[in-house]
């Protein structure tokens, strides 16, 4: 196996910066999901940021109970026990900061930083986020977001939240049914990352992240790496499914849209962007 391929904690550790996130880990050969393994860890008294990283999973977890893809040394399949003393309003934000988060790393690991390199090339190479929590390059999926949480509340928050965070990193052969809306870093050009440095600096920007006083900081970020506002999509929410033209996202992560002259905020549901 390619050495930067490689799982390794002693270069997750070397690249880590964080103070909590990522100190106490697991990583595994192979699980059926690294959310399930931190969920048990959770469950067992698991701190603050501790992290499971599996390099291969037999049933990683998407949103809508749909499998996430997780081939053998192609990805970073990690899940990170949360226990956020915030608010409900504010733990719903989690998703958002962890997509830019992700995006951050994914990008400064594979030296597409629009803040170092020509503006026009960061911004046709960097990584983009299509609501809620889909990772995208070029068009194609090429990462995702799980959040869950415990069942268990106390003063009216969960005791702990579950996130889970796949990326595909490698060069990957896809099955024939996901050729058209996924991809990898690999697949897009970005060859030479170290999954272990990429998960070190997830961890970071995830720290950085949630120590921000105020969502405002994450969430315009969150906006500008959008790829649905301004565009026409069809919105699956429950049983209903209509057309509508994104105008925004709100400061808590809402989708504002427009129908039939009529302004709409959706909280939760699925969007397909039409012509993409």
């Amino acid at each position: 196996m390619d050495q930067n391929n490689r799982l390794s904690e002693a270069e997750i550790r070397k690249c880590l910066k964080t103070d909590q996130i990522g100190r106490q880990m697991e990583l595994h050969a192979s699980l059926d999901s690294t959310s399930n393994r931190a969920k048990e860890a959770a469950e067992n008294g698991a701190p603050h940021g501790f992290l499971v990283a599996a390099d291969f999973q037999t049933a990683g977890r998407g949103r809508q109970g749909r499998s996430f893809y997780s081939p053998a040394g192609s990805g970073i399949y990690i899940s990170y026990v949360l226990r956020l003393p915030l608010p409900l309003s504010r733990i719903m934000l989690v998703t958002p900061l962890a997509a830019v988060a992700a995006a951050r790393a994914i990008d400064r690991v594979s030296g597409v930083d629009h803040d170092t390199v020509d503006q026009k090339y960061a911004q046709d190479n960097r990584i983009r986020i299509k609501w809620v929590n889909d990772l995208i390059l070029r068009g194609k999926k090429t990462g995702g977001i799980l959040c869950e949480t415990s069942s268990a509340f106390t003063e009216g928050r969960p005791d702990y939240l579950i996130l889970g965070i796949g990326i595909n990193v490698a060069p990957i052969s896809f099955p024939e049914e996901l050729r058209g809306i996924a991809t990898s870093l690999g697949n897009e050009g970005r060859r030479s990352i170290s999954r272990s440095r990429l998960i070190a600096e997830l961890s970071n920007q995830l720290e950085l992240l949630l120590s921000c006083p105020e969502p405002s900081v994450f969430m315009k970020e969150y906006r500008d790496r959008s790829c649905v506002i301004g565009r026409q999509v069809t919105v699956l929410s429950g049983r209903e499914t209509f057309e509508a033209f994104v105008r925004d996202i709100d400061g808590e992560g809402r989708l504002l849209l427009s129908q039939d002259g009529k302004n709409l905020t959706l909280n939760s549901g699925e969007i397909r962007i039409i012509n993409f």
